[in-house]
């Protein structure tokens, strides 16, 4: 399912949400003026290689920053702004700017963490907004459980444009990551091509730590 927009409305301009999407389409491209070879050395210096990880001190996390504003197709790029655009501005409107940028590099570098944990022999490059966005999912999975999402949705011969409830939207979303991760277990070790635990975590700690970073509700006298 592609999802085109959400029935929340924001009280606020996104602007944290904008410019990360900005910044994310400024970078790709910059990268489609690279050859092949610069972006491969693009990729190896500025994205996530688990094999790599914690070799070179504290320089060894810098890749968690750096990796999350990468990406390796239009595809990747576009399906992951797509997402940002429709989840991420509630979030932010509900949590203010700086925690909203804060919470997202947050998750960002732990969806990371969890990705190298579950590949620690590989050396592919990982890179993309992912796990990043992945917890925005899992924080509007709680913040906004009576929403709706309208999609784009696959059936046999064409597609059609349904409104579906957001938990039911994001539960699909996030067992679709459980399962491919799960089956790609075996290939785990030398890297299967989607950080499918990068999403499976930041799905999680989205999540769990929405709490933390949704201001508490003042209650007059």
């Amino acid at each position: 399912m592609i999802p085109l927009r959400d029935s929340a409305r924001s009280r606020r301009f996104p602007v944290v949400n904008v410019a990360l999407i900005a910044v994310n389409v400024a970078v790709f491209l910059y990268e489609m003026t690279l050859s092949t070879r610069q972006v491969d050395a693009l990729f190896r210096a500025f994205g996530l290689v688990p094999a790599r990880f914690g070799a070179a001190g504290v320089y060894s996390f810098l890749p968690l920053l750096t990796s999350q504003f990468l990406h390796g197709g239009p595809l990747h790029v576009g399906a992951n702004m797509l997402y940002l655009w429709v989840f991420g501005d509630n979030v932010e409107d509900r949590m203010g700017h700086l925690r909203y940028l804060v919470f997202y590099l947050l998750l960002g570098t732990i969806s990371g963490l969890t990705h190298v944990m579950f590949n620690l022999r590989s050396r592919v490059p990982t890179v993309g907004a992912s796990g990043a966005v992945a917890g925005i999912l899992g924080a509007y999975f709680l913040m906004f459980p009576r929403s709706r999402v309208v999609a784009l949705v696959p059936l046999v011969f064409f597609w059609s444009v349904t409104e579906v409830p957001a938990v039911v939207f994001l539960l699909f979303w996030f067992v679709l990551q459980l399962a491919s991760g799960v089956a790609s277990a075996g290939a785990a070790q030398v890297g299967s091509g989607v950080a499918w635990w990068a999403h499976i975590g930041g799905f999680a700690a989205g999540a769990a730590l929405v709490g933390l970073f949704r201001p508490k509700r003042r209650w007059p006298y």
